[in-house]
């Protein structure tokens, strides 16, 4: 199977399936096993970050396939990100990453969240106590560019951020995001951040493609609007397959979480999928509501958003 991918602006190509690795239980087992029967199923994209836990398990999966000979390393991307305790440093924060990772490079490193929290901070829901009042984001794209500098990642990008944010970064950066990762559904299509990205050559990359069933704080209403499900009883595919393909559709890259292996080869059926117009225009009518919001970066002392529209620049 030929394995589908985009060229990002730096040059870099980026496969437009990849798998997530947060999990709620964050059994290494469990994800090493995830990750090793992905590569087998065709998967080269793996997308994991500080925060997830999973960065050792994802790294170890990788580096025995790559000396198994079951892959190797240049046809893997993979990505990482960088969480809010380590925007005062973006290098050391790269450094410990890589270690745990057991590797020389990521492909991409995304700053996570627009927020920078204490160095000390730890929490994935962080306290008040752990928030700076100013994002400086000027200091930490600063850090991110000298990742790139020093080869410790092929990319650099951002992830959670609206269009006002990148238009900021844009203003002063000398390397501009190649990606901006964010919720991206047929219930949250994302449709004034598309079209900026596109006029600034920035690709977005989707997670919760599905409305992050599963996840503590994901909807199955995605696959479960009876729009969806019209569609894929039309094209003898599963809800699924029809809510991934419409991502795929907008040119996105899709970030799939399932560690179950039928859902894993469900989910890769979507790059066979197409959509015609008449799908297209019936998504469009779909009611949009964001589910990852974001309100635990949210508060009226310490947080710079007092708002949730503060977060996403009234883009909610």
């Amino acid at each position: 199977m030929k394995y589908n991918q985009v060229t990002l602006n730096c040059g870099s190509t980026i496969p437009i399936m990849a798998l997530g690795t947060y999990s709620s239980q964050n059994d290494r087992e469990e994800t090493k096993h995830a990750v090793q029967t992905a590569l087998k199923m065709g998967y080269r994209h793996f997308d994991t970050a500080k925060i997830y836990g999973s960065e050792a398990a994802v790294g170890e999966a990788l580096t025995e396939s790559i000396l198994n000979q079951t892959v190797e390393r240049e046809d893997i991307f993979l990505t990482s990100k960088l969480w809010g305790s380590d925007h005062h440093d973006p290098v050391s924060g790269l450094t410990r990453t890589l270690k745990r990772l057991g590797m020389e490079h990521v492909d991409m490193y995304l700053v996570h969240w627009p927020v920078k929290l204490k160095p000390w901070a730890t929490n994935a829901v962080p306290d008040e106590a752990e928030f700076e009042p100013v994002l400086d984001l000027e200091t930490t794209w600063g850090g991110m560019e000298r990742c790139l500098d020093m080869g410790l990642c092929r990319s650099i990008g951002v992830s959670n951020f609206s269009t006002n944010k990148i238009q900021r970064l844009l203003d002063f950066a000398s390397i501009p995001p190649a990606v901006d990762q964010v919720e991206m559904h047929p219930r949250w299509r994302q449709t004034k951040l598309r079209e900026f990205c596109g006029d600034h050559n920035i690709h977005i990359s989707a997670y919760s493609p599905l409305g992050g069933p599963g996840n503590a704080w994901g909807s199955t209403a995605v696959v479960d609007d009876p729009i969806i499900q019209s569609i894929a009883l039309k094209h003898k595919a599963t809800p699924a397959q029809v809510a991934l393909g419409w991502g795929l559709s907008k040119g996105a890259s899709i970030i799939v979480k399932s560690f179950n292996k039928e859902r894993m080869k469900e989910n890769m059926g979507a790059l066979d999928l197409r959509l015609d117009d008449h799908d297209l225009l019936n998504i469009e009518m779909m009611e949009e509501r964001k589910i990852m919001r974001g309100e635990f970066l949210v508060n009226q002392t310490t947080s710079p958003y007092k708002t949730i529209q503060d977060l996403w620049d009234d883009e909610i």
